[in-house]
């Protein structure tokens, strides 16, 4: 594994050692991107041959020093699409709860171990929140999650079967963050004043707030340009609620070709997608901003893209232009027919999320954006199980109990043998 050179900030790049959990950068309140020194690493590491540990940790060599808390996430398949020959998903469905979050635990987790952290805490539309109680579960730390009450059930389901500490709110993932904020704040102040130790003042493990969810996210992009023969697609459509997969695939890019694992050549264009009833950075694409805006009143059925400002807008469309890419929104009506279209015809019962790359990819082709023959990679982020109450309620789907259509016959005992009447 890889020793830390140092944490950098994205935003004014101030350089922070990593002897001691940080969140965001103490100056400008960037987030903190984990630095390593990748001449040593290309001096002393090959790329992983196949075979090897078929987990997210194949690539320890880029990857925190540290004992990693580890269920078996990551190396995810690559499917192929059986109608589009030029498309392959990458199913994050096959991780451990289910959805691509728990990368991102992991590793976030495993450094939480080894700093001593002994509560952590989380606001999150679903996934993430059910990833962090089963990887704190694994650690023996203390999870307190922060959900909106409609989240899918199997995700509040998850969080009280893992002995979590689960709070509901009336209300979306950013009220649920400013809970979380003014509840460490309010420890901190009781830490300051004598009244709490230091052990029990939460750790906040919010998305791009602190470093190292972002590094397990990275893997992704690892995974995805090594199953495609170390070259690059010539596009990536990412699901974008908070970003982190797409900004830890973009650092990957960065490394990898540091690192000489990757052919030279045009990195891909990545493609933000969101849902028309959540799309701020969408919003903030077309009007040529900088930043994003809250969104207001944001409903959607893909949960996960239900985030009305993510904290790391900037860097999600920084990215985007500078790949030449885009970011799509469609409605929910377009979303839920991408969904059953693949399950009938692929039979891949995609979460609502990655239904909406799928709707998404439809589009860019429509119009021009991509051309059929072009090499794309889509992200299902999570099992679409994990959302069957949500994706029930869309399709307005109710289960009854047919009666039979005529009674059953009855049966009489005669002369000791039961026959029909």
């Amino acid at each position: 594994m890889a020793p830390i050179t140092f944490l950098e900030c994205s935003r004014c790049h101030q350089h922070l050692t990593a002897d001691q959990p940080r969140t965001v950068c103490p100056k400008c309140s960037g987030t903190l991107y984990v630095r390593y020194d990748l001449d040593a690493i290309r001096a002393s590491t090959h790329r992983p041959e196949p075979g090897g540990v078929q987990s997210m940790w194949r690539y320890s060599a880029v990857l925190p020093d540290v004992e990693p808390v580890t269920l078996g996430e990551g190396w995810t398949p690559m499917l192929q699409s059986r109608r589009y020959p030029s498309l392959f998903v990458k199913e994050e469905a096959t991780n451990p709860t289910g959805a691509f979050k728990a990368r991102g635990m992991s590793a976030a987790v495993s450094m939480a171990r080894h700093y001593g952290l002994r509560k952590l805490a989380a606001p999150s539309a679903g996934n993430a929140a059910s990833a962090l109680a089963a990887y704190a579960a694994a650690a023996g730390i203390e999870a307190h999650l922060f959900m909106p009450k409609d989240v899918p059930l199997a995700n509040y389901l998850e969080g009280v079967a893992y002995g979590a500490q689960v709070t509901l709110v009336d209300g979306l993932i950013s009220d649920c963050g400013r809970m979380v904020g003014e509840r460490i704040k309010a420890q901190r102040d009781e830490q300051a004043a004598g009244r709490l130790s230091a052990e029990e003042v939460w750790f906040d493990v919010s998305t791009l707030k602190e470093p190292f969810r972002v590094e397990g996210k990275k893997t992704m992009g690892y995974e995805l340009v090594e199953q495609l023969g170390w070259e690059y697609p010539d596009a990536v459509f990412y699901p974008t609620g908070g970003g982190v997969g797409l900004i830890g695939m973009w650092k990957a890019f960065e490394e990898m070709e540091a690192l000489g694992w990757v052919k030279p050549g045009r990195r891909p264009k990545m493609i933000a997608v969101q849902a028309s009833g959540c799309a701020p950075v969408a919003r903030a694409f077309r009007e040529g901003a900088n930043v994003s805006q809250m969104f207001e009143n944001a409903a959607t059925f893909a949960a996960g893209l239900r985030v009305p400002k993510p904290y790391g807008d900037s860097i999600i469309l920084d990215i985007v232009r500078a790949s030449h890419g885009t970011v799509v929104d469609l409605p929910d009506t377009v979303i839920l027919n991408s969904l059953l279209d693949w399950a009938r015809h692929e039979g891949l019962l995609l979460c609502p999320e990655g239904a909406a790359a799928t709707a998404a990819y439809d589009l860019l082709i429509a119009n021009g954006f991509l051309k059929p023959t072009d090499r794309v990679v889509l992200f299902n982020t999570g099992s679409g199980l994990k959302y069957t109450d949500m994706i029930a309620e869309a399709m307005q789907l109710k289960r009854t109990v047919q009666e039979p259509a005529k009674p059953y016959p009855t049966r009489t005992p005669v002369g000791g043998i039961i026959t029909p009447v």
